[in-house]
């Protein structure tokens, strides 16, 4: 059984093999198959973004007699802010424009949060994956990454809204604490582990 993952980000692919890849699975990206995802994401949720992808994704394959033993996967993830009612969520890669700069997003979000007091600046990193088995059923994960938002950005080892993402418990946003212990703990890391016991349960590995 092979995993093909709706993706072409290096980093993210090594992670999900990290994972994945231990289950004894092939993991390929979908680049490495010479695809490109033309999807638009128009659902209204992580999970219905991430099915987007992944069945476009297992169209293709099926049109080649290529699914009788693959999985593909896709994950639409996204950062929400309580006090703005989960803003930007599903938007949080066109929050402001595809190519605007995370630094003035960032700056933009701690401008409408400046008022906010302690308590009240609770958000969330969400990560839903989509898996489409060769039937064509679909099952999906989801993790959360809870934490606040800083009132200052800081750090410079993560990317995206990861300066303005504070975790208490260690009190330092997720940029300072670096990519390695991010990924640890993170939202895709939870959905991703979770995916792994539910294949293992529907396929009986």
């Amino acid at each position: 059984m092979r995993i093909v993952f709706a993706t072409q980000n290096k980093g993210k692919i090594a992670e999900i093999r990290d994972i994945l890849g231990s289950d004894g699975y092939e993991v390929l990206s979908m680049g490495e198959l010479g695809l490109c995802s033309e999807a638009e994401e128009t659902g209204e949720t992580f999970s219905e973004n991430a099915e987007i992808k992944a069945r476009e994704i297992h169209d293709r394959l099926r049109e080649q007699g290529e699914v009788s033993d693959t999985i593909v996967m896709a994950d639409d993830s996204g950062f929400c802010i309580d006090a703005l009612s989960g803003a930007p969520g599903v938007y949080s890669a066109r929050f402001m424009g595809h190519d605007t700069p995370y630094e003035l997003k960032n700056a933009a979000l701690l401008e409408q949060m400046k008022d906010v007091p302690e308590g009240q600046r609770g958000a969330s990193f969400v990560c839903a994956i989509c898996a489409v088995f060769p039937d064509g059923s679909a099952a999906f994960t989801e993790g959360r990454l809870r934490g606040e938002v800083a009132h200052e950005s800081k750090g410079s080892e993560g990317f995206g809204y990861d300066p303005i993402f504070y975790l208490p418990e260690y009190g330092k946003t997720t940029a300072e604490l670096g990519n390695d212990f991010k990924n640890s703990v993170s939202h895709r890391s939870q959905a991703l582990h979770k995916m792994s016991e539910l294949i293992k349960n529907r396929i009986g590995a």
